[in-house]
């Protein structure tokens, strides 16, 4: 029987997130189901906090001087995102689908998990300082309303968040 891990992106998956996620698979086949939120609902006092607390003053300074993408940027660089993701996954062999989702990220890994009856969920961000500290990151609310195991990862390493 083939198992499905459900993972959210923020960014393109990259080479050690692909290894990482191969690690999870184990011994049974396993399909991947990516999704990448075109709008990440992310507060902008909250992003300013979380660029200071990490010393990026550059990225803080952008994001109060405006910026911040539409909509219609967000949702062309999420189905860019997308598309890189599951080329990387399937140039290493690895069975994968994906959308975009909408405002609520945390919403399609719920829904998503149930519809696929996924045996575990990953979320792959960059740290983000606030939301980590006070365990109101994406894989902490998936793992309150799921009942699988939500992994955080952050991306591009094999540390795990604080979910």
């Amino acid at each position: 029987m083939t198992s499905t891990i459900v993972v959210l992106t923020e960014e393109s998956l990259g080479s050690g997130d692909v290894e990482n996620l191969r690690a999870l698979m184990g011994e049974e086949p396993t399909r991947f189901d990516i999704l990448v939120p075109a709008d990440t609902g992310r507060n902008l006092l909250v992003d300013v906090l979380d660029n200071l607390s990490l010393l990026d003053f550059s990225a803080a300074f952008k994001d109060l001087t405006g910026g911040r993408q539409t909509k219609a940027e967000g949702v062309k660089e999420a189905v860019t995102e997308l598309a890189e993701s599951l080329e990387a996954l399937q140039a290493a062999g690895l069975e994968a689908t994906g959308s975009v989702t909408g405002e609520d990220p945390v919403a399609a890994v719920v829904e998503t998990a149930k519809r696929t009856g996924a045996s575990q969920v990953v979320v792959i961000t960059t740290p983000h300082a606030i939301e980590d500290t006070f365990r109101t990151d994406w894989a902490n609310e998936a793992q309150d309303r799921l009942g699988v195991p939500v992994l955080h990862l952050y991306s591009g390493s094999g540390f795990i968040g604080g979910s």
